[in-house]
């Protein structure tokens, strides 16, 4: 490294609970503190893990990570919240918008962590410390009295990690300038992957390096650059640089030229989120189309909103890696979001009528995968053009994606999720059957091919013995007498000629209003066909058909 690769004076604001802040709705025009009763534990999941629990959650033993049929288990009365991103921008706005006052350099990376250059109010403010102090107290006042954590350090990503330390101990971190590696050494490799800056370190890395016998950052910086270079590539780099405490990329990061920003108009003024969406996916398109054509990519773009009134809006937004179109629409929609339906002291007093994208910080593309004969493959275009005119016609969610997921019957293992939460351009192994090995597969679960025709409602039919009796199967999975005939509704009845099962299923057991014991069978009629059916409370259901 250059002597002159210094990192930047950061302090960063972390607010680790931040979902459940804004799932609970707390006004963040009070300050009330943590000394007062806590309210109804709550914890806040995606994909049913916990990604945040409040304060009584936690002294109740949920935690992090854990499933969500842990921690209702743990706790019988936490109120679950679906994890929605769009409402944690929309409620961070105002927190943002609080710190404007101190210094007009914030940058939001996600919402519930933000970040400052600390030169300016630094000096200002009487040096870190009592910046510090003043900065906790403008957070603690504008999340009403969450749990936030104040880090200052040479580094955004040793800042935010003072900025952790800050949120057990209670009082903010300040790590005196050129103290950041000695700093940052105790800290286990794992610290890489929790980072909430978007930093890309694969879990696998660090779980790699443990067994390499690696499991500090202080021992990960005394190796040779070089070597984690040649064994890692482009991560291998980017670790070493995050263990030294320096910045992500090397301050040699290009700025653009000011004629790479996108603006356009919104006429009629826009004063709801979804018609001024629908600009921000085509500006962030658009974009992301010059700047690729010249091989950039953005990872720090200020958004900016004029309206009726003249009023002007700005708030910056980074991302450690290159922002995808998908990625970069996002943001921008939060941000809208986050101005438009804030209260008095942020809302715009008119409509937008103008909104523009600047890109502040541009590296080097690192390029995709091209057609066989060059450039994007035709059926790819068309794809993603069709995709924005449904988009644009149809509105916000309309679009939708195949998702593999886990589940034991046909229905539960592939939903559908909006396009807006996936990037077509990307890798997607959620959508691959080969990522799901049977070490995966799930108890009960109906056993490989699946069904070629799932019905969007089951269907009830009747399944009775050669005597004509209705076939039932026991408590403990045993069934009365072999099927002999099947009858659909409105269609004459057909002879069983084969048959196995019954996969038994029980689920939800814990919750009472959830509560299902079922049995799948796979059935095969005399005209050759095959039948996926469910028996639950003594009704049978066709479920699907095979092939």
């Amino acid at each position: 490294m250059n002597g002159d690769d210094h990192p930047t004076r950061t302090v960063v604001v972390h607010c680790p609970q931040w979902p459940v802040v804004a799932a609970s709705g707390i006004s963040t025009s009070a300050g009330g503190g943590n000394d007062g009763p806590d309210p109804d534990p709550m914890v806040v999941v995606k994909a049913n893990r916990v990604v945040a629990a409040s304060v009584g959650a936690r002294r109740a033993g949920v935690e992090v990570g854990m499933r969500r049929r842990e921690a209702q288990r743990r706790c019988p009365h936490v109120v679950v919240s679906a994890h929605d991103p769009e409402r944690d921008a929309r409620c961070f706005e105002p927190v943002a918008v609080a710190f404007d006052a101190l210094t007009p350099g914030v940058e939001v990376s996600i919402p519930g962590t933000l970040a400052f250059a600390a030169r300016g109010p630094s000096r200002y403010l009487g040096g870190d410390r009592s910046m510090a102090e003043r900065t906790g107290w403008i957070a603690g006042g504008a999340t009403g009295g969450a749990e936030v954590g104040v880090g200052v350090a040479d580094g955004a990503f040793a800042a935010l990690l003072a900025a952790r330390q800050s949120v057990r101990t209670g009082d903010p971190v300040v790590v005196e300038p050129g103290e950041s590696p000695s700093f940052l050494a105790p800290f286990p490799v794992a610290a890489l992957t929790r980072a909430a800056l978007d930093v890309a370190v694969p879990v696998e890395l660090s779980e790699l390096f443990g067994r390499l016998g690696l499991r500090t950052l202080g021992q990960v910086a005394e190796l040779d650059a070089s070597d984690l270079v040649g064994r890692f590539g482009e991560v291998g780099a980017l670790v070493h640089r995050l263990a030294r405490g320096l910045d992500p990329r090397p301050l040699a990061a290009r700025r653009p030229a000011p004629e790479l920003k996108v603006t356009r108009e919104v006429d009629p003024p826009a004063e709801q989120v979804d018609r001024a969406a629908f600009v921000a996916r085509v500006l962030a398109t658009e974009l992301h189309a010059s700047l690729s054509s010249r091989g950039l990519a953005c990872t720090r773009v200020l958004v900016e909103a004029e309206t009726d009134h003249g009023e002007t809006l700005a708030r910056h937004w980074r991302h450690e890696e290159a922002l995808t179109p998908a990625a970069l629409t996002d943001r921008v929609r939060w941000q809208l979001d986050g101005w438009l339906t804030s209260g008095a002291a942020v809302r715009p007093t008119a409509g937008i009528v103008r909104i523009t994208l600047i890109p502040v910080e541009v590296v080097a593309a690192r390029g995709r995968q091209l057609g066989f004969w060059g450039g994007e493959t035709l059926v790819d275009e068309r794809i993603l053009r069709a995709v924005a005119r449904l988009q644009g016609t149809l509105g916000e969610g309309s679009v939708r994606v195949a998702e593999l997921r886990g589940g034991r019957g046909p229905r539960e293992r592939v939903v559908q999720v909006p396009v807006e939460a996936v990037d077509l351009t990307a890798e997607r192994p959620s959508a691959r059957l080969e990522v799901w090995s049977p070490a995966a597969r799930w108890p009960g679960r109906v056993p490989d091919p699946a069904p070629a025709s799932v019905l969007a409602r089951p269907e009830l039919v009747e399944v009775v013995d050669a005597d004509g009796e209705p076939v039932a199967v026991s408590g403990r999975a045993e069934i009365s007498s072999p099927p002999a005939r099947l009858c659909r509704p409105g269609q004459v009845p057909r002879a069983v000629v084969g048959w196995c099962g019954p996969w038994p299923v029980e689920e939800h057991w814990w919750d009472p209003s959830r509560h299902r014991r079922r049995a799948r069978f796979q059935v095969v009629d005399d005209s050759g066909v095959a039948h996926l059916l469910a028996v639950e409370s003594g009704h049978w259901w066709l479920e699907a058909v095979y092939d």
